[in-house]
């Protein structure tokens, strides 16, 4: 047995080739001596070096707001109060709260909106600037004019919990969160799509919907922002979100016309 899994495989002879090509898994590394192939640990150098790099990537607000140029929605700036990448990496209680010009600076846009809208860095900037302008587009494509939609945030040092405190500072029925992912070693770039209903300080993940993987090699952008205008829209139907609202986007029969 030693001495199969010991021997250099041919990448063209490898076996497990056909299965790599159906998904990102580390699978079938193969052995030689005590440790991993050359090719296989520099695999995983990258990913780790990748994974590392869109963590500590900062937050470019201005190329996203680039992005969406076009669309009809004021666009603000919002930091919460997490001053720097280490604050925000070593407490993240911070980063689920505004600081003091935030606040201010939603305050004079407060309204009656059926949805706000945040664009947030998260533990991967890398993914909000890649994604999250496109995925937006798509769920504004998808949901129609009866929908009032507040100033669009992009939210720098964020966690989840800060789009309870921008929705509620905005007066927001419900929140549409997109914000990067914690990276894994095969998707630094996956985008999470977070939607609550009724934000307000002290809501818990069991509150919310989550949509996760949005990437062109996980889930679409396009099967995505489907997907969350469903939710979006049961959401506003039956005035929840979270473990109560269920998704049936799969099945038509379910989906009024």
């Amino acid at each position: 047995m030693s001495n199969l899994t010991n021997k250099k495989i041919p990448s063209g002879l490898d076996p497990w080739n056909t299965l790599r090509a159906h998904t990102d898994a580390r699978i079938g590394l193969g052995r030689v001596g005590d440790g991993l192939p050359t090719e296989r640990l520099l695999e995983f150098q990258m990913a780790h070096a990748r994974a590392r790099d869109s963590v500590h990537m900062a937050f470019e607000p201005g190329g996203v707001r680039d992005q969406l140029d076009g669309l009809d929605h004021t666009i603000l700036d919002v930091h919460s109060a997490a001053p720097d990448r280490p604050t925000y990496l070593q407490r993240p209680d911070l980063g689920r709260l505004l600081d003091e010009d935030s606040v201010a600076a939603l305050g004079k846009y407060a309204g009656d909106y059926d949805v706000a809208f945040i664009l947030a860095d998260g533990l991967s900037a890398r993914a909000t600037h890649d994604h999250a302008a496109n995925t937006l587009k798509l769920i504004l494509d998808h949901l129609g004019e009866s929908w009032s939609v507040a100033p669009i945030t992009l939210a720098t040092q964020s966690r989840v919990g800060l789009g309870d405190e921008i929705g509620a500072a905005l007066g927001a029925k419900l929140t549409v969160m997109l914000i990067g992912e914690r990276p894994g070693l095969s998707s630094a770039d996956s985008l999470g799509c977070y939607l609550t209903w009724g934000p307000r300080r002290g809501r818990s993940n069991a509150d919310r919907n989550c949509v996760s993987n949005i990437r062109p090699a996980g889930l679409t952008p396009e099967k995505a922002a489907k997907k969350i205008a469903y939710l979006m829209v049961e959401s506003r139907k039956m005035g929840l979100s979270g473990v109560a609202l269920k998704d049936n986007s799969s099945n038509p029969e379910l989906i009024e016309g």
